[in-house]
């Protein structure tokens, strides 16, 4: 019976026009996402490796200067795009892609694509994330409203019941009816995922298993939607009213929750604006915090220090070149300053993903988002690990210059100039983005809360065919 009932729904929805029609636009919308983003994924790949080998090209072929003059000349860390973004871009386009490493200064990122779109693009891009969190939903809603409520109206439910087909097999067989259904266009869209992504030349044992993380957490998702759906079609006296319920429901939790947690969360956590967060840095490096000396005093207290580690009485009795230990100094404390701003910042913006993950109890939207864009790579928690890493790489920089010209320019100071020999000796920047454990690690809330979410739209929807009434 329950084969005949999954077959029942299933021919007679490939046989509505509208739902076909649907399906096919909603598959070529995924289509038509996936080829975007990895036609843009090569592009960008290509750009950033053929810019990263041309500054490190630049870096390695400056002529004899002093050390520091070479700290200032800097390199630039271009953040790598990751394969998955071409399912997710996530905040990528909104916090840069590129920051110059330099000496004393900790810079924030630059060219952000976002800035550079019009209104309706920074509204957000139709990827195919955004095409499977937002219109799938929508289209299980056409496919699912219907299904108690439509058998209600026609007389037929009566009639099912009256002849001793079990209510929770009935549930269970229109369930996996529309399941068969929305598979016509998951199963292809999938294959055409995985072969983007394989087709990109990534690196697949990275990849692969995100992939299929994702997988998992979307077939939570519209387990999610399948169950909630059915249950209000299941309680609505006819398939108007569920349809209406249904697609009420899709747009406050979809569209206007997002929007509105958004905003909670700068509310309850605010950040600060680029000028102030700027302001506050200068002036911790000028004057000091927390009761610590200004920046004149600290070095002055430093030469003291120096003096009397070495047992001299002035600066041109020692050993080195105090220019390269007071070089050194400042960046230690110009690190401290950095390292406390950002601590905060990054802290602000952590508190806020936990508010909109804490929202998702309400809203599966924001769980879904937020685990997709960790798996893809490309949210807030993998931009601070490759900020966190181009920050120690420019620090080994600059140390590595300053120590040389503490060791070498003792009586020339800045007049002191190296050859080429030196910068050869810091390595290329190399990063490596949080593996996968650390990935689940960090959104295993809203992996939790996607599966309570799929747990509780099978119990709503047993709980509603249990009370199923003609």
């Amino acid at each position: 019976m329950l084969a005949t009932i999954v077959r029942k729904e299933f021919t007679e929805m490939l046989r509505d026009g509208r739902v076909r029609l649907a399906a096919v636009a909603l598959l070529a919308l995924l289509a038509g996402a996936l080829l975007h983003g990895r036609a843009q994924t090569r592009a960008l790949v290509a750009e950033r490796a053929a810019a990263q080998a041309a500054t490190r090209a630049d870096w390695l072929a400056q002529p004899a200067k002093n050390p520091h003059s070479a700290a200032h000349y800097g390199i630039y860390a271009f953040k790598p795009r990751a394969t998955l973004a071409t399912l997710d871009d996530g905040v990528d386009p909104y916090v840069g892609v590129l920051t110059w490493l330099e000496a004393h200064k900790r810079n924030e990122f630059a060219y952000r694509p976002a800035q550079d779109a019009t209104g309706a693009q920074r509204a957000g891009a139709l990827t195919a994330a955004v095409t499977l969190q937002l219109l799938v939903p929508l289209l299980i809603v056409l496919l699912a409203a219907g299904a108690f409520a439509t058998e209600r109206e026609h007389g037929t439910l009566r009639q099912l019941l009256a002849l001793g087909v079990r209510a929770r097999t009935l549930g269970a067989g229109k369930a996996f009816g529309v399941a068969a259904a929305l598979g016509v266009v998951l199963v292809p869209a999938t294959v055409l995922g995985v072969a983007a992504i394989v087709g990109l030349g990534g690196d697949t044992a990275h990849d692969l298993p995100r992939a299929g993380m994702m997988v998992v957490g979307y077939l939570l998702y519209f387990a999610a939607w399948l169950g909630v759906v059915l249950a209000i079609s299941a309680r609505a006296r006819t398939a108007r009213v569920a349809l209406a319920g249904a697609l009420g429901l899709w747009m406050l939790t979809t569209v206007l929750a997002p929007r509105l947690v958004t905003e909670l969360a700068r509310a309850l956590r605010p950040t600060p604006s680029a000028a102030a967060f700027t302001a506050a840095i200068r002036s911790d490096l000028e004057q000091g915090f927390d009761g610590h000396a200004g920046q004149a005093e600290a070095m002055e207290a430093f030469r003291r220090r120096v003096l009397a580690q070495y047992r001299v009485d002035s600066v041109s009795q020692l050993p080195v070149s105090f220019a390269g230990l007071e070089l050194e100094e400042g960046e230690r404390i110009g690190n401290l300053v950095y390292d406390r701003h950002h601590a905060r910042l990054w802290d602000r913006f952590a508190a806020q993903e936990r508010v909109r993950t804490a929202s998702a109890v309400v809203a599966p939207v924001l769980a879904m988002r937020a685990l997709s864009m960790g798996l893809s790579g490309t949210d807030v928690a993998h931009h601070r690990a490759f900020a966190e890493a181009a920050e120690g790489y420019r620090r080994t920089l600059v140390t590595a210059m300053n120590a040389d010209m503490t060791r070498n320019a003792r009586g020339t100071d800045f007049d002191y100039k190296a050859d080429r020999s030196l910068w050869g000796t810091v390595g290329a920047f190399d990063y490596d983005g949080p593996s996968l454990g650390a990935t689940l690690t960090e959104h295993a809330g809203a992996l939790a809360i996607l599966g309570a979410w799929a747990v509780g739209g099978v119990l709503l929807l047993t709980g509603a065919v249990a009370r199923l009434r003609p």
